[in-house]
């Protein structure tokens, strides 16, 4: 088996092509010595990205391709340990600021929920993933972690559990969810599983979907909505942004969300501030007057 099987066995055909070019550009520059290189020499090459990137973003996505390599190694038999396996850098955290130029109105959230699929064979399993990001606004970790056992199809709800960064709670289904999650459990996911494991969400090869799909399939709508940096995160934040604005208070908002502090939730009503400040610095003539600002937060 070639590297390029082993990644297209394992990943999105977009996903693969970016790893198979990282472990190239890796390869390149440990030379004869990458098969057998140790935890030290991995190291080495990531203080070499550090200079070169300085987007941690980057660097963490780098390290997984390599981490994938070796996992490669390993199932070919060239190797019996892996020398990255636990190694993440603390600093890999995407710029979650929110951008006011990038969030949705509700019907462009609602134009998320329709399209013609290309492959219709997916079409229910990229609608739940989608209907969850708009409706339940939850986070790519989040749906990563469903379980089948999760879904309550008789009284409506679905159970989100904890995770590093947000409570577990339970949220109400809208009707259209219930019949869609019904289609997905007895015709997709019943269809295509192809081992033991109680995720709800299961990728094409039939394997637990672990996020790379879900990203993915976000950036495929992004010709609905151009101008916009449309991502999972934006996503969410657009639908909790959306709440606030419409009066939901803050408090149901916070539990909806699972936001830990109130002052997480908080944030997201400066956003009507600072959308007005946008429009104000697009048509006023003295624009220069008015800057605009980023709102920080981290979920």
């Amino acid at each position: 088996m070639t590297l390029s099987n082993y990644l297209s066995k394992h990943h999105q055909a977009g996903t693969a092509k970016i790893y198979l070019f990282e472990i190239g550009h890796y390869l390149e520059w440990m030379g004869e010595g990458a098969q057998k290189a140790s935890h030290e020499e991995v190291l080495c090459y990531v203080d070499y990205l550090r200079d070169r990137y300085g987007k941690a973003a980057t660097i963490s996505r780098i390290i997984h391709a390599i981490k994938r390599y070796y996992c490669y190694l390993q199932e070919i038999g060239k190797r019996r340990d892996h020398p990255c396996r636990l190694l993440n850098i603390r600093d890999a955290k995407e710029n979650r600021d929110i951008q006011i130029q990038d969030l949705l109105k509700p019907e462009e959230l609602q134009r998320l929920l329709i399209r013609k699929e290309r492959y219709p064979s997916y079409a229910l399993r990229n609608s739940l993933i989608m209907s969850l990001l708009v409706n339940q606004a939850l986070l790519s970790r989040e749906i990563v972690g469903l379980k089948v056992q999760d879904v309550n199809l008789e009284k409506g709800t679905i159970y989100i559990r904890q995770t590093s960064k947000t409570n577990g709670r339970t949220l109400p289904l809208k009707a259209e969810q219930i019949m869609l999650i019904h289609r997905y459990l007895s015709g997709f996911r019943a269809r295509m599983v192809k081992e033991e494991t109680a995720a709800l969400i299961i990728t094409g090869r039939g394997t637990a979907e672990q996020g790379e799909g879900i990203h993915y399939l976000v950036t495929t709508f992004r010709k609905k909505l151009p101008g916009k940096k449309l991502t999972p995160m934006t996503i969410r934040q657009s639908v909790i942004a959306n709440k606030l604005k419409a009066g939901k208070d803050l408090r149901i908002v916070q539990v909806f969300a699972g936001h830990r502090q109130p002052s997480s939730t908080e944030a997201y009503r400066s956003t009507n501030l600072e959308e007005l400040k946008v429009a104000v610095a697009k048509y006023h003539p003295l624009n220069e007057l008015l800057p605009t600002r980023q709102v920080g937060f981290n979920q």
